[in-house]
């Protein structure tokens, strides 16, 4: 019978070891880290406060920026004090912990975006019948599902770890308590959690990504097809392909994280895959989805003015 201690904590090596590194790093990805904050905190306060927002466009775009700060705020955080300390440790309830809400922020995120290609799809590609589609309970319901399929799939990613025995090294090669580096950690086979994780992602993950880019697909056919202005197809291609870009900066390097895993592969050549679709692309879709915004940049005027420069009676 094998005599090993449990695991009772483990330590984050984070993203160097090189203490010059650490501190350009630090304030490189506190910026980042204030941007995503203040630009998804605008957008959220702008979609409650401007009742022109009031739309299932925007109420999809507010969730999305309520899910680009906690996404971050899940890992970058614990990261930010890493820089700043020698040994970054974090305990098994901690770990399972982050590991559920990164999980759970994530997912959620990957099929919010499917759902927001399809609303995209139905607004343009069916007009006539988007109001009756589209109606407040559907978006609700379709919210609702999003974030409660995201829930269901970190709690199964939580359940499945937590089960594991950790009785060896508690060095964990990421910034993050992630899938990957504690399988690589656990004692006795993964095999069944492998498994799991591929099915998992495969069903969630492929189909949310499929459908996304099938929607975008139908939509720049329906524009070429369809659409004889060039003035109206240049705008909507113009949406669709930064839309595609956000979609293929958080789908590609999840998809290749989960699914493509062999044993021995070392964890730390995920990390960068890890910091696009967690810090970059959140700081990036306030600026993708509203920058060339016209009813954004309205809202966005009427309400400072209204703050700053109120009327005088």
């Amino acid at each position: 019978m094998d005599n090993k201690t449990e695991v009772s904590d483990f330590v984050l090596l984070g993203l160097t070891n090189l203490q010059g590194l650490k501190n350009f790093l630090f304030p490189f990805f506190l910026l980042l880290y204030t941007a995503n904050v203040l630009g998804n905190g605008a957008i959220i306060v702008m979609v409650m406060a401007e009742p022109q927002l009031h739309t299932p466009m925007y109420f999809f775009l507010g969730n999305l920026s309520s899910l680009d700060i906690c996404f971050s705020t899940v890992a970058v955080p614990k990261m930010l004090s890493g820089f700043l300390s020698e040994q970054q440790t974090i305990s098994f309830a901690g770990c399972l912990a982050q590991l559920h809400f990164f999980h759970l922020f994530g997912s959620t995120e990957a099929m919010l975006l499917a759902v927001m290609a399809y609303d995209r799809y139905m607004a343009i590609c069916n007009p006539l019948c988007y109001r009756l589609v589209m109606r407040p309970q559907t978006c609700l319901f379709l919210a609702v599902a999003t974030w409660s399929s995201g829930f269901l799939h970190a709690l199964m990613s939580t359940v499945m770890t937590s089960r594991l025995h950790f009785c060896g090294s508690n060095l964990i090669h990421h910034f993050i308590c992630d899938i990957k580096p504690l399988l690589s950690l656990a004692y006795g086979s993964t095999r069944l959690n492998l498994t799991l994780l591929n099915i998992d992602v495969g069903v969630l993950g492929l189909s949310s990504f499929i459908l996304t880019l099938f929607s975008y697909i139908y939509i720049i056919s329906f524009l070429l097809l369809k659409v004889h202005s060039w003035e109206s197809r240049r705008k909507t291609f113009s949406t669709c392909a930064s839309h595609l870009t956000i979609v293929f900066l958080l789908y590609m390097p999840s998809i290749s994280n989960y699914m493509i895993f062999f044993p021995g592969f070392p964890c730390e050549r995920d990390m960068i895959p890890t910091l696009m679709y967690c810090i970059v692309t959140p700081v990036l879709n306030p600026l993708i989805y509203t920058l060339k915004n016209k009813e954004v940049k309205s809202s966005l005027k009427k309400f400072l003015n209204r703050k700053f420069f109120p009327e005088r009676i």
